[in-house]
């Protein structure tokens, strides 16, 4: 799949020469979920006829994502959709969009500037005051209130990763989850290799748990991988990550995989294009554009299995 966005360097959908608008679009990274993003940028693109995408992938270099939207800049584009690793890289991307008069369209990461972004930039992503506060209500449901956790976190430094693992603090500190404690907390890189480092880590130090809250699908799945390999029972521990990837989703079948949560990259890829398009139109579009999240559990896979990443 990655090879096959990689191809799509540049690609000219239904090129219109009289009505031909193009869109730049940067990527931090290409892993199962930004790749799932950016597949549903360039399928929504595909039915806006007279539309150009121009693809870069920034392969988590800050410096070169940078220069990628100062060559947009430089190529004239009428509006650029961005996927920043580092929230706090806003500003500075804001500033080089707005000297240049071009729209611009935050996609899954708020940037750190998001009260203050002008007119023609807004943000499309998902409330992350609902993902880790979902997902945490259901392990505390499973656990009945009383257990013992750790907790895998993404990018330090990634807006989503700060918020869903505050919403774990604070769903723990209410009356009907508080017998629930947190006896790890590590930093995994939104990375399934990592996560099962971590994992083993913890297994080898003995650390007891009942519960896996990650940040995301792919470290949740790197915790699975871990935990079986060291001959530990799924039965017996409740694994939750977010985003409903498809390998989360064949983990949930595998009775792996407890809790996760829908993230929905065709919503927002296709909504980060049809606002970019609207900026360029000169119409008004609000400052923050939420795509809602939404549980998955066994109880309910069977509906959500057609809308794997």
């Amino acid at each position: 799949m990655r090879k096959t966005i990689l191809a799509a360097f540049v690609m000219a959908i239904s090129a219109s020469t009289a009505s031909a608008q193009t869109i730049g679009v940067s990527m931090s990274d290409l892993d199962k979920f930004r790749t799932a993003l950016l597949n549903g940028i360039l399928s929504h693109g595909k039915t806006i006829s007279g539309l150009k995408l121009v693809v870069q992938n920034a392969k988590s270099d800050n410096e070169l994502q940078k220069k990628q939207v100062q060559q947009f800049i430089a190529d004239k584009v009428d509006a650029i959709i961005l996927g920043v690793s580092d929230g706090d890289l806003g500003p500075q991307m804001t500033k080089l969009a707005a000297d240049a008069h071009i729209p611009l369209v935050y996609i899954n990461n708020v940037p750190s500037n998001l009260s203050d972004l002008p007119e023609n930039q807004v943000v499309v992503a998902s409330d992350e005051a609902e993902s880790g506060t979902m997902q945490t209500k259901e392990v505390c449901s499973l656990l009945k209130g009383k257990g013992r956790l750790v907790v895998l976190m993404g990018e330090p430094f990634h807006a989503a990763a700060r918020a869903r693992t505050q919403d774990i603090d604070n769903v723990i500190a209410t009356p009907e989850c508080k017998g629930l404690q947190i006896v790890e907390r590590q930093a995994a890189y939104w990375s399934s290799d990592y996560a099962d480092q971590q994992m083993q880590e913890w297994l080898s130090a003995g650390v007891k748990f009942d519960a896996v809250i990650a940040n995301n699908d792919e470290m949740a799945v790197g915790a699975i991988r871990a935990m079986k390999r060291n001959g530990m029972s799924m039965k017996d521990v409740v694994v939750a990550g977010v985003d409903a990837t498809d390998d989360a989703l064949a983990a949930m079948q595998a009775g792996d995989l407890d809790v996760t949560i829908l993230q929905s990259a065709v919503g927002q890829g296709a909504t980060s294009v049809d606002a970019a398009v609207k900026l360029i139109n000169g119409q008004k579009v609000p400052r923050e554009n939420n795509v809602p999240f939404e549980l998955v559990t066994p109880q309910n896979l069977a509906q959500y299995l057609p809308k794997t990443q």
